[in-house]
């Protein structure tokens, strides 16, 4: 088997970038986007912890929560940023960026979602197994069933 040089590794920033960027990019559109969020979350939490990315500061969010004012945080990983929920540290210690910068923009990238969903769920440890993350199922729906009049119910 050969390894190409021109190839990043699977742990390379570049490469949990895109990965990143790419199961961001689905989680939007997702039917659902609760597990692909939270593998993006803890990707890039790894990510700052293992010193491939940093903290840069907060960010008013484009679509708060209740209509209330809300900060994000940016991340910043090679030439891609991200935001994440922000913890009560970060408000103490991060600047405030102020509103986002809608001309700045991610580059693009060519990547499948399940090789993306691979690389990062390679990268955390977790996996889409968890019934956390899995849709609850609905009830089938039961129709009524109506008696002839003067029928018994019992």
């Amino acid at each position: 088997m050969s390894n190409n040089n021109n190839t990043p590794s699977a742990t390379s920033v570049t490469t949990l970038s895109k990965a990143i960027f790419t199961v961001n990019r689905h989680a939007k559109t997702a039917s659902n986007p609760k597990y692909l969020y939270s593998l993006k979350k803890q990707a890039l939490l790894q990510m700052i912890k293992d010193s491939k990315a940093v903290k840069v500061g907060l960010h008013f969010s484009n679509n708060p929560k209740y209509s209330r004012q809300q900060s994000d945080v940016l991340v910043s990983c090679g030439d891609y940023t991200f935001h994440i929920p922000p913890t009560k540290e970060d408000f103490k210690v991060l600047p405030h960026l102020g509103s986002l910068d809608q001309r700045s923009r991610n580059p693009k990238c060519r990547m499948s979602l399940q090789q993306a969903k691979s690389i990062l769920e390679r990268y955390t440890g977790i996996s889409d197994n968890n019934p956390k993350y899995q849709n609850k199922k609905k009830r089938s729906y039961n129709k009524p069933v109506f008696k002839k009049l003067g029928d018994s119910f019992f």
